[in-house]
């Protein structure tokens, strides 16, 4: 298999599993419909490309030598998961959100924070000299894009099938019960480094 197989079925494997992100764009789809969760994709993808570069750049060089670090991001992340959970239950919204839609603003700060953006720079993206490789980027933005597009569209036939037991207020109670879990196991995660 060559590099450019191995990085596209790594980037796949990991981008289609269950995760805040992925949630937020099922859950959307399923609330507003596929045309108007398309606005969703781009803030996706901006999110993961700016996490991916920090990462790198930044947070792979202090990761190295303050594990702590690791462990505080994880937290981070935890907390505004469990904030974003907390607003769908109630139907108040996500934070960053006017209404109870979710909105862009919302997905670019979950993805940014998830912790999958952390696999993709330290373990799949492979760099040359400290840089992503452009093509790799490009491929990449192209698989997000596209994996995106397959969960709004799960959300979007789900709703269809079964309107009656989707509505509004189900999807969002729905939508927070993941992110809760998520926010769990990410919060587990973070103390069991820390404790270590």
């Amino acid at each position: 298999m060559s590099d450019t197989s191995s990085f596209i079925l790594s980037v796949l494997t990991l981008l289609i599993v269950p995760g805040p992100t992925n949630t937020l764009l099922a859950a959307s789809g399923a609330a507003v419909g596929l045309r108007r969760s398309l606005v969703l994709i781009p803030a996706e993808c901006c999110g993961y490309l700016l996490s991916i570069l920090a990462v790198i750049f930044i947070l792979g060089p202090l990761l190295g030598d303050t594990p702590i670090l690791g462990a505080g991001l994880r937290i981070a992340a935890c907390l505004y998961l469990l904030w974003s959970a907390f607003g769908l239950w109630r139907g108040t919204g996500l934070p960053g959100e006017q209404s109870d839609q979710i909105g862009a603003v919302a997905v670019f700060f979950t993805t940014l924070l998830n912790p999958k953006a952390l696999i993709f720079a330290l373990v799949i993206f492979p760099q040359e000299a400290g840089l992503p490789a452009l093509p790799y980027m490009v491929t990449f933005a192209g698989l997000v894009c596209t994996v995106a597009l397959g969960w709004i569209t799960l959300g979007t036939g789900l709703a269809s099938s079964a309107p009656r037991l989707l509505t509004q207020d189900r999807i969002g109670r729905f939508a927070a019960v993941a992110l809760a879990i998520f926010a769990t196991v990410l919060g587990g995660s973070a103390l069991a480094a820390a404790m270590a």
